[in-house]
């Protein structure tokens, strides 16, 4: 029951932040919300808050920390990702990267930030936990294999991913 509760009201707090246009939200649209997030806190309540760690509100905060560097990082993807179409300097190829994340919630985090990022895209996720990245621009062969430094995939994605997750 708490993890519907939390997950509903967490719904209905992001509902009101896109919905604030400037003025006091309507009653159409609060009732909207609270419906809509009734129906997102019982599809979503059990992969939301699993072991109830994103009920945690530090965690939250750490979220909303990671969405400036996220959209950062988006922003500098999208105008490198324009240059290439321009320019035609294109390299793309598979890489397997080791985030050494533990949790499956960590995963998603950084599989979905990657996702999001103009120029990869995560394909799959092996037994071991490495992420293979599609990506727009393989600096290097070496990369292909086995990339020990994987911030020029993603950044530092993975440690924003471990902070949220673990």
């Amino acid at each position: 029951m708490f993890a519907f509760i939390a997950t509903t009201i967490f719904c209905f707090i992001l509902w009101l932040l896109f919905t604030f246009n400037g003025d006091i939200w309507g009653i159409d649209e609060i009732i909207a919300g609270i419906i809509l997030s009734l129906i997102a806190g019982v599809a979503s309540a059990k992969i939301f808050i699993k072991d109830y760690k994103l009920a945690n509100p530090v965690r939250w905060l750490f979220i909303l920390a990671y969405l400036p560097r996220f959209f950062y990082e988006m922003a500098k993807a999208n105008f490198d990702v324009a240059y290439r179409v321009i320019t035609g300097k294109i390299k793309p190829g598979i890489v397997k990267i080791s985030p050494n994340l533990k949790s499956d919630i960590s995963i998603t985090i950084l599989a979905n930030s990657i996702t999001l990022t103009p120029g990869t895209l995560s394909v799959d996720v092996d037994d071991e936990k490495n992420l293979y990245v599609h990506w727009i621009n393989v600096k290097d062969e070496a990369l292909r294999k086995m990339p020990r430094d994987y911030k020029s995939v993603c950044s530092t994605f993975p440690d924003w991913a471990r902070r949220i997750g673990e």
